[in-house]
């Protein structure tokens, strides 16, 4: 199993009871409900570790992909 590497997270409690029913409708933790929904939401924006064409962003906060300008920029 690969090494885990703890951090705190700051998170609104609503979220976190939110999370925590998902997690229990799933028999998860909730630890694992999160990392799950991080790992899907990598996959989804191309961005997991591994997958191939998978690539890191070199721009600052990432950036975004094409012409197209942040809200509120």
């Amino acid at each position: 199993m690969a090494e885990r590497k703890p951090f705190l997270l700051r998170a609104d409690p609503r979220l976190l009871e939110a999370l925590q029913r998902w997690a229990n409708d799933d028999l998860r933790s909730l630890n694992a409900q999160i990392e799950f929904i991080l790992r899907r939401a990598l996959q989804e924006a191309g961005r997991a570790p591994g997958a191939s064409g998978a690539r890191d962003d070199p721009r600052p906060g990432g950036g975004p992909r094409t012409g197209a300008r942040r809200s509120g920029a």
